[in-house]
């Protein structure tokens, strides 16, 4: 009897260990991982950063472009694995609208917070080309100064594409009191906002535009306007009048729920990402100082930085 049961111990602690074993060095799908791809730089080179990574794993990328609001529902049909940077303030309510269904799952959270906002650049601060900036009502003295050959005699607030924030600006120019004065026009993409900033630079004058931290134009000086405090309520979506500001917020990570089984290895690597606001813009940083591809600039960043990234595949 004795005999018997320790040939039985053996035989399930044998099989114990091997599913065990198996488990542990278990390999990732030979299915490819989408990666989305947006319209803005850092997120474009993050994408390929992170393909990179997966690729030093052994894994399979494709890239696809996707819309930034809809991506978290493909997400969660499984049409795009990942999104690698969920903004808080613009994308937080798609995020968890996909989540709420199923099949969208938190990856974790990036180390940079995060800022969206209309601003100007540090120059039009020093050359107090409109005083009491950044606070919001020194707006009320300076369309002038924010005048351009389309906005027919008002100031222009340069927008991002309508597609990242719908109508938020120009519902927040009016509810200010400044809708007689100011008017919101929409860039078609992050690099007509950095063309914008190059030549108001260039020219010396002022422009007030949508812009975001971490980003590039850490390095140079941006200065966010000040508005009247975010709140839970305030945006009219949420009951509110729409005056206020952004608020401060996380930089996070979304998958689809699946990959943490198709993908281990690979799930691992991105769950544990986390990129600082210093990385983020140096990333952007490549393309729209340097005028890499996004592609070579993400096979620059990670050559150069193989003691952030490397961790984070062990």
């Amino acid at each position: 009897m004795f005999s018997i049961t320790k040939t039985l111990g053996a035989i399930i602690a044998g099989a114990v260990l091997a599913f065990g074993s198996s488990a542990a060095i278990a390999k990732d799908s030979s299915k490819p991982i989408v990666i989305p791809t947006h319209n803005w730089s850092s997120q474009v080179v993050m994408a390929y950063v992170i393909g990179g990574i997966f690729e030093s794993l052994g894994d399979n990328v494709e890239y696809k472009p996707a819309d930034s609001q809809a991506v978290y529902e493909a997400i969660r049909l499984g049409d795009i694995t990942i999104s690698h940077e969920v903004w808080q303030s613009t994308f937080g309510k798609s995020f968890y609208k996909a989540m709420s269904k199923g099949g969208v799952i938190d990856a974790g959270t990036h180390a940079a917070a995060t800022l969206e906002e209309m601003g100007v650049p540090q120059y039009v601060i020093d050359d107090n080309l409109c005083p009491g900036l950044p606070n919001w009502e020194a707006l009320k003295n300076c369309k002038g100064v924010f005048a351009t050959a389309d906005s027919g005699g008002k100031g222009r607030w340069l927008e991002g594409p309508q597609s990242w924030h719908g109508d938020l600006m120009p519902v927040r120019v009016n509810a200010l009191g400044l809708g007689n004065d100011y008017v919101v026009k929409f860039a078609g993409g992050a690099d007509a906002i950095w063309a914008e900033l190059a030549s108001a630079k260039k020219e010396g004058r002022g422009i007030i535009t949508f812009n975001w931290t971490p980003n590039f134009t850490d390095a140079e000086g941006f200065v966010f306007i000040e508005f009247p405090p975010y709140t839970d309520g305030c945006r009219v979506a949420d009951g509110g009048d729409g005056s206020c500001g952004s608020p401060k917020g996380w930089l996070k990570k979304a998958a689809n729920y699946k990959f943490p089984k198709t993908h281990p290895a690979a799930y691992k690597a991105f769950s544990k990402i986390s990129f600082t606001t210093t990385q983020v813009g140096q990333m952007a940083a490549l393309v729209d100082v340097d005028k890499l591809s996004h592609q070579d600039a993400a096979k620059k960043w990670l050559a150069e930085n193989e003691d952030v990234w490397k961790p984070f595949t062990r």
